[in-house]
Formats: structure tokens, C-alpha cells, sequence
């Protein structure tokens, strides 16, 4: 499958079914707000990306970066293309594309009482599947907990923080919650 990025910015024609995507794939207490995803996206280090796979719309990957990490903040494949290795696609091209970096990236918490345990599972195993271990860490990002997967190393809480204050700007970490947890 062929991959291609296409960086997303204030006025790109993608906009529209960007958003719509990720409104529909993200829970509201998972969502950041896009208009602040969008603002944020032309900062140094934070990549807003419209993915096509072999010439058609595919999905969204919004990736921010400080030193030699990459938090692969948001993933949405297109829903009539999941199942078919698009999304192993993407990361794939990710991968290759942050190369010589560590990712990592945060899914719901395996918490066996959630309704969603084995999408929970499922979504664990992709990502395990992809070339992503789990990095033993907990992660609170406003309300939700979540786990840590990663390649390319560990992601130590203080470059976490590092990363999010790039990205989010001191007076926001104000507001919200977004730090590792015990």
C-alpha cells in the first residue's frame, strides 16, 4: 500500500472530513478541541497529517515531537477502509517517517470492568501487532487513564512533560491534567 502525508493547516481542503473523522473515532472525553489541534499544528515539532493509501482518503495522524520522542497524540483510519491493513499501512509510513525516534502513543486503560474490554484488546493488540510494546507507564490526560505503548525506548514522565509543554504552552497545563501516573 502506498501511503502519503499531506500536512494539514488552516484552510487545507481536508479540513472538513478530518474533523468529522475525528469527532466520530474519539470519545468527547478523549477529543482535544480541533480548532486547538489546528492552531497548534503550524508550532514546530507538532505534524497535523490527512493520510491517503493508494490515492484515496484513508484517515488522520496528528503527531508532536520534542527532542528525539514522538507522541502519536491521534490515529483515525477512515471506517470504510478499517479491517483492510490501512491502519498497519499508516503506522508503517510513520514509522519510517519518525525514524531514529521513539514513539509512543496512549489507549484506553485494559481495564476488565470497562464496557469496551475487548475493543480495549483489540486496539492493544494492533498496536502490539504493529511493532508497539507496552511501556508499563499509566497516563492521565484530563479525565481519562490511559496505557502507554511505545518503540524506539521508554518515555520517562519529566520528557513527557517536556513534550506536552511544547506543545500545549505553560498556561494551558493550567487547565487540564496531562502528566504520568503511579
Amino acid at each position: 500500500m502506498k501511503i502519503t502525508f499531506r500536512r494539514i493547516k488552516k484552510g487545507s481542503p481536508d479540513i472538513g472530513i478530518v474533523k468529522n473523522l475525528y469527532t466520530k473515532a474519539f470519545p468527547a472525553e478523549e477529543r482535544a478541541p480541533f480548532l486547538l489541534l489546528l492552531l497548534r499544528s503550524s508550532k514546530p515539532g507538532i505534524d497535523f497529517w490527512s493520510v491517503d493509501c493508494n490515492g484515496r482518503w484513508a484517515g488522520m495522524l496528528y503527531v508532536v515531537s520534542h527532542k528525539d520522542l514522538s507522541y502519536l497524540f491521534y490515529l483515525a483510519v477512515d471506517k470504510d477502509l478499517r479491517g483492510m491493513g490501512v491502519g498497519s499501512a499508516i503506522l508503517q509510513a510513520a514509522r519510517k517517517r519518525y525514524a531514529g525516534r521513539r514513539l509512543f502513543l496512549a489507549i484506553e486503560e485494559l481495564d476488565e470492568k470497562a464496557e469496551n474490554y475487548p475493543e480495549r484488546i483489540r486496539r492493544r493488540d494492533f498496536y502490539v501487532r504493529n511493532g508497539f510494546t507496552e511501556l508499563h507507564r499509566k497516563l492521565r490526560e484530563g479525565r481519562v487513564l490511559y496505557d502507554i505503548l511505545g518503540c524506539g525506548g521508554d518515555v520517562k514522565p519529566a520528557e513527557y512533560k517536556a513534550l506536552i509543554k511544547c506543545f500545549s504552552g505553560s498556561i494551558l497545563l493550567k487547565f487540564f491534567t496531562m502528566e504520568f501516573v503511579d
